[in-house]
């Protein structure tokens, strides 16, 4: 069994089916994150695992796989269904089980698959990545692990998890009044329509729906809405509507974006503002993260607001470490993941719909609006460049502005008083990853060209950046 070693990534494992992932290699896959679970959590019992999927065509044979294993391991398996991954990790959370399986290649196209896997700790959950055990379970999955079969295990189907996710997410937001709003939700044929749909059964409005039917092949578009492409129609359809707000969840529900009653796609960092300064209102003191790639209008509302900040790695794996570490409140990635400590340290998007929708009730005034009184600063949103030297551009880009403040946490983030960049390698592309934010909108412009002259300077193309 020739298993890739290349679908173990940073913070999940994901391959094309079935020649990189299939049910044939979820077996030894299912037996190593078995023992990795068991081993950090320093325990010789059988262990309960919730398993969870999205609707992708290959989901089923590879859950069949992953769950019989499992069985045969002795473990107790939690059957969720068809789920987010959000709603995975809230059961976990809630309900202490040793560890999630959920299958799902969250945002890429059909023909891929995965599994993102997680256990409890005392501080919320552990997500297995590259620095929490993803190489050993790569390891064992390719060479074999010891391990004894004994059938001793049972499958137990849980239902109602949506349900008790949403009664959570208000608890969270603090139950609050909400108007009766017109809001326009594209959910890509994919699993956040399903937490989208039972949250309007609890709080009032007209949701108005577009591809909601769960279909793996994604029939309407790829299910990412870091692409704008894939935010067209959804924005469309909410000036046809005359729609207050517009949600775009991406294929198994853990990021979130949202559009403005204008048809404009609201920046993350933005919408991690709001929250922020909700949070801290009642709350002064506490920590709130964000990633390195946009800092400048979070970090000011935060200490505008009374709290502390400290800035993350890219990779929401990362960042619930880094909120285990710090005892965070709430993180804020600018990928549009965000996350609660009252979660588990993992996202959740609920909470996010509600508290967006309490400052719109509580203000009255329209999203747009809301949204530019917490802007402190422009973004240029992600340039990316397919190079065959990126560590050298990096290097001579820290030569080129050596008088500034540079942080190399993740590649670098090079920062002045009124502006900032950070130039990385991303985790799961090849590719070289240029962020600009500059509190002077048409600053941000110049600062752009000069930036991608000096890049291309040293860049050795592997094709044109796109």
């Amino acid at each position: 069994m020739n298993i890739p070693s290349k679908i173990f990534k940073s913070y999940d494992i994901r391959g094309i089916y079935p020649q990189e992932i299939n049910e044939q290699f979820a077996v030894p896959i299912t037996r190593s994150i078995y023992k990795l679970i068991s081993e950090q959590l320093d325990t010789t019992k059988a262990l309960t695992i919730a398993v969870g999927r999205d609707m992708r065509l290959s989901s089923p044979a590879i859950f069949a796989a992953v769950s019989k294993t499992l069985v045969e391991l002795g473990a107790k398996v939690i059957d969720l269904g068809i789920v987010s991954t959000p709603t995975l990790y809230y059961a976990v959370f809630k309900n202490r089980y040793d560890g999630g399986i959920q299958i799902t290649a969250s945002h890429n196209p059909g023909e891929y698959n995965g599994i993102k896997i997680v256990r409890i700790s005392p501080t919320g959950l552990v997500k297995i990545g590259q620095s929490t055990g993803m190489n050993d379970i790569r390891d064992g999955s390719i060479n074999g692990v010891d391990l004894s079969a004994t059938n001793n295990g049972s499958i137990k189907t849980k239902e109602g998890v949506v349900k008790d996710e949403v009664q959570n997410a208000l608890g969270i937001a603090g139950n609050p009044k909400i108007q009766e709003f017109k809001i326009v939700a594209d959910a890509a044929n994919a699993v956040g329509g399903l937490y989208i749909e039972e949250l309007f059964k609890h709080i009032p409005g007209e949701l108005i729906r577009m591809n909601f039917e769960l279909d793996g092949t994604f029939p309407a578009h790829q299910a990412d809405p870091l692409q704008p492409e894939n935010l067209r129609d959804l924005q469309k359809k909410v000036l046809e509507e005359k729609a207050d707000l517009g949600l775009a969840p991406d294929g198994d529900g853990d990021r979130l974006f949202f559009i403005d009653e204008k048809g404009q796609i609201i920046q993350p960092s933005l919408i991690t503002s709001l929250v922020a300064k909700e949070l801290l209102s009642e709350r002064k003191g506490e920590t709130i993260l964000f990633d390195i790639r946009y800092i400048l209008t979070p970090k000011k509302i935060v200490e505008e607001y009374g709290g502390k900040c400290e800035i993350t790695k890219v990779g929401h794996a990362f960042i619930t470490e880094k909120m285990h570490e710090t005892g965070a409140i709430f993180a804020g990635e600018s990928s549009a993941h965000y996350f609660f400590r009252d979660t588990g340290n993992a996202e959740s998007q609920l909470p996010m719909i509600l508290f967006v929708l309490k400052v719109m009730s509580r203000e009255g005034k329209p999203l747009s609006e809301i949204i530019e009184g917490l802007k402190r600063s422009h973004e240029s949103g992600e340039t990316n460049f397919r190079v065959k030297n990126a560590l050298e551009i990096i290097d001579a880009l820290k030569e080129k502005y050596s008088d500034a403040d540079i942080n190399t946490l993740d590649g670098i983030a090079v920062s002045y008083k009124d502006w900032r960049f950070s130039v990385r390698t991303s985790n799961t592309e090849p590719l070289l990853r240029l962020n600009i934010e500059h509190v002077g909108k048409e600053d941000l412009e110049n600062k752009k060209q000069e930036l991608l002259a000096e890049i291309k300077k040293h860049a050795v193309f592997e094709d044109l950046p796109k």
